[in-house]
């Protein structure tokens, strides 16, 4: 779907939106928070959306039984569980970064690997960030802010046309979020030496994607990453975020992706899934497993989430 050009919010008042204005009112005033309290309430309300939410807990617990087969049962349990626990805390964070203090997250911030981001920046062709879909998605673009370098964020519009437009106006506190059809806008960007984020971690179906592993899984992955990076022969850079264990506050980390692009868009899929798993294992349940990420598969089967009733 398209968003219109320039909405504006009173677009958006027939009562079939009224709920959606009932959640953002409840995340607004969620952004009042204070630090501590946000994470605890975070922490209850994903331990009663794993009992409510059924469809998304039996996803969840679809996904870590098939990437993490190490574990135990019990031990996946409880990875479920803290999925569940660190996601709400993501619905908090999201508000602090929609609508709360800067300053109070911003001291709560440490960034690992900057240098690698400096050279990479000295080459002055962009870089395109690869993104995942971690629990800290909105607020890893505002921690990645508070160090000066202008981004763009590389997304897909959301169905709700409501959601779309706060989304969007929320996001451009902190970054400038471009449509993810726009290439064109994003080289110009790149030639610019902008930073592009792009997270492609999501199952769009097979077209326009391979079947590569991840966490040993077959994976449709798109191949669009490499051919972000060769619009400008820009260099790639890993960047993951995560909530500190101590619930001190946040790091940001920028690693390196070897090897890419490799001139095999399947290998690069590879690689990018590969870089993407070593990420999300440094913290496994701050990552959206509640996803169909394995909902396309090379055979055609769609009974991965059939049979456990999702």
């Amino acid at each position: 779907m398209n968003r219109p050009a320039d909405p504006q919010w009173t677009d958006f008042l027939a009562p079939a939106f009224w709920p959606t204005w009932l959640v953002l009112a409840v995340m607004r005033l969620v952004a009042l928070l204070p630090f501590q309290l946000g994470l605890a309430v975070g922490s209850w309300l994903g331990s009663l959306l794993y009992r409510l939410a059924t469809k998304r807990r039996r996803v969840t617990e679809v996904n870590i039984a098939l990437c993490f087969k190490e574990l135990s049962a019990q031990e996946q349990t409880r990875l479920v569980k803290d999925v569940f626990k660190a996601n709400a805390i993501g619905l908090i964070e999201t508000a602090w970064a929609y609508w709360g203090n800067p300053q109070s997250i911003e001291k709560r911030t440490t960034f690992v690997g900057f240098e690698l981001l400096e050279q990479a920046l000295k080459q002055e062709k962009g870089v395109v960030l690869l993104g995942g879909h971690f629990s800290t998605l909105d607020l890893g673009g505002l921690l990645f802010s508070f160090y000066g370098q202008a981004f763009d964020c590389v997304y897909r519009p959301h169905n709700n046309p409501l959601m779309d437009y706060w989304i969007c106006k929320k996001r451009s506190r902190f970054t400038k979020v471009v449509d993810r059809k726009k290439f064109r806008e994003l080289l110009r960007d790149m030639r610019k030496n902008r930073c592009i984020w792009y997270a492609p971690d999501q199952d769009f179906g097979s077209k326009g994607a391979v079947f590569v592993p991840f966490f040993g899984q077959p994976a449709a992955t798109i191949v669009a990453t490499s051919k972000m990076v060769r619009l400008n022969n820009s260099p790639i850079l890993m960047l993951a975020h995560y909530r500190n264990k101590d619930n001190s506050g946040y790091t940001i980390e920028c690693s390196a992706v070897p090897d890419f692009p490799s001139g095999d868009e399947t290998n690069d899929a590879l690689i990018v899934n590969q870089v993407l798993e070593t990420a999300i294992r440094k913290a496994p349940e701050q990552y959206m497993w509640v996803h169909k990420r394995f909902k396309t598969q090379p055979d055609g089967n769609q009974k991965l989430y059939k049979a456990a009733g999702c």
